[in-house]
């Protein structure tokens, strides 16, 4: 058997999108919020794999399919495009899209089904009672909230027939011990807390099943040829069946380090149904679940398409690029929680941070550089107490960015580097370069060379420490200091040499926008 520890990749899944509908911010964000963490952990030096995919079975697919007079494959085809589209757009770099219609996904499905019903675990019964179709899924009263039925489940009906279901009732004290005793395994805390307030109520066995007289397209059940799956069951074993279950290479990707997912498929599909699946099935449990939340629109409201303030993420790339989209994502939201996104909001932290403070600190080296230094990063000619200052706060900088990186708090480290850009604007305004070059004499040169030299090395190391947020533009930044692109951070520091090498020019990276644009 291979030892795990020595092979084991960093594995980060995202959860897989539902083919019924177009990709919105959620998506990105979540497909955003993985490949940052994903982009962080192999500047750390760690082996990843990065799993994201589509959801394509479900009586909504069909019922969509057949509202468009088409097929459910072809619809699922489309759509699969459209996601696809949407990462690359935002340089979402996955190393597997695993969509539910693959073979390889439906032979891991069909042998998790056997199994389980070998075992005793999966029974034929019949039931009555309230189906929403919306969710795709029997509910209950309890899961009114205020005494209404919320959005994602919508106005249920009542439903009798025969299906066969899963023994989750079975193992409710089993993942209440488990959660006590793993008190990190949903991430943030305040969620794992609303699994066990979730949890403190009876739950009932999970129904696995849809009669094919009602739904046809879905996996077959393996020991019933007139059921499909149900499209939930089916859709949580790709966190397996995309890592080799069954094959040796599964070891070398199980137990998942994360599972990346909006906290409205938090419970009960990721931290009930899945946790007691992999219980019943022997398997191990993945280290976290990550449940992110939603962006608001201004008022607080969700957003959605039928209010009419939805955001289409497409349009804020075309119009200001993917790095700048991503950059103000991670920015704004603190991963767990809900964050709020208005066109007003973008603009402000766009012109701000992008445009007034790194554009221009960039825009002001290269211009300084090249007027008086021929072009060429000088070499340090001396050392005063501002300039330690710099240095002091540069390796101080690296350190604690990479440790709220590996909080996923992506906005603290966000902050702490612009309030280091922001340091180094001010330092030339202090030195004042262009007085210096004026005053000519030996000791200015020497401030002025230093000063230079100096703000060549804090936009290298912003520029890398930006990397996994906004990996395009960084990396054309570290082209126009002809700095090295490193492979890992291990070796990022202060006294990398940036001297003599020539800086480029080019157009303006962050062009300012108007408001109303």
């Amino acid at each position: 058997m291979t030892n795990l520890q020595s092979v084991k990749k960093f594995y980060l899944t995202t959860a897989i999108d539902y083919a019924n509908g177009s990709p919105h911010i959620g998506h990105a964000y979540e497909k955003i919020l993985a490949d940052t963490i994903i982009r962080f952990k192999r500047l750390e030096g760690i082996e990843c794999y990065f799993l994201t995919g589509l959801d394509e079975h479900g009586q909504k697919v069909a019922e969509t399919a057949q509202k468009q007079s088409t097929l459910p494959q072809a619809l699922c085809n489309r759509v699969a495009d459209d996601f696809k589209n949407l990462c690359a757009r935002l340089a979402v770099n996955y190393d597997d899209y695993i969509r539910t219609t693959e073979e390889r996904h439906k032979v891991v499905v069909r042998e998790v089904l056997q199994k389980l019903h070998d075992g005793g675990e999966i029974y034929r019964a019949e039931y009555a009672g309230l189906y929403s179709t919306r969710a795709e899924r029997f509910v209950q009263e309890k899961d009114k909230i205020d005494g209404r039925w919320p959005d994602d489940i919508g106005e249920p009906i009542e439903l009798k027939e025969t299906n066969y279901f899963f023994r989750l009732s079975h193992y409710q004290g089993w993942l209440v011990d488990f959660l006590n005793k793993n008190q990190d395994f949903v991430v943030p805390a305040f969620r794992q807390k609303q699994v066990l307030e979730f949890l403190k109520e009876p739950i009932n066995d999970l129904c696995i099943s849809r009669p094919k007289s009602r739904l046809s397209w879905g996996i077959e059940l393996p020991f019933d040829s007139e059921y499909v799956t149900y499209v939930w069951f089916d859709a949580l074993v790709n966190y397996i069946s995309a890592a080799g279950y069954g094959e040796n290479r599964f070891e070398d990707y199980w137990p998942a380090d994360y599972h990346i997912v909006g906290k409205d498929i938090l419970v009960p599909a990721h931290s009930v149904y899945w946790p007691i699946m992999l219980h019943a099935l022997e398997i191990p449990q993945p280290k976290h679940l990550f449940a992110h939340g939603w962006w608001l629109a201004k008022g607080g409201e969700k957003m959605s398409k039928s209010l009419g303030n939805s955001v289409q993420p497409l349009d804020y790339v075309d119009l200001y690029g993917a790095d700048a989209f991503r950059f103000f994502l991670l920015r704004e939201m603190i991963a767990g929680q809900d964050g709020n996104f208005s066109h007003d909001l973008f603009v402000s932290r766009y012109n701000g941070d992008l445009a007034n403070d790194l554009g221009n600190l960039i825009s002001r080296l290269t211009n300084m550089v090249g007027r008086y230094c021929s072009g060429k990063i000088p070499a340090p000619a001396t050392e005063e107490s501002l300039d330690q200052d710099i240095q002091e706060s540069a390796q101080r900088l690296i350190q604690s960015v990479r440790m709220e990186y590996g909080k996923f708090a992506f906005h603290m480290g966000l902050e702490q580097i612009f309030d280091f850009v922001g340091r180094l604007n001010r330092y030339i305004e202090m030195r004042a370069p262009w007085q210096l070059a004026k005053q000519g004499d030996n000791s200015s040169v020497k401030l002025l060379n230093t000063t230079l030299s100096f703000v060549a090395k804090g936009v290298h190391i912003v520029a890398e420490l930006l990397r996994p947020i906004m990996p395009k533009i960084c990396v054309e930044i570290l082209h126009r200091l002809g700095a090295t692109i490193t492979d890992t951070w291990e070796n990022l520091s202060w006294a990398t040499s940036l001297v003599g090498n020539e800086i480029l020019s080019g157009e303006i990276l962050f062009p300012k926008v108007e408001w109303g644009e």
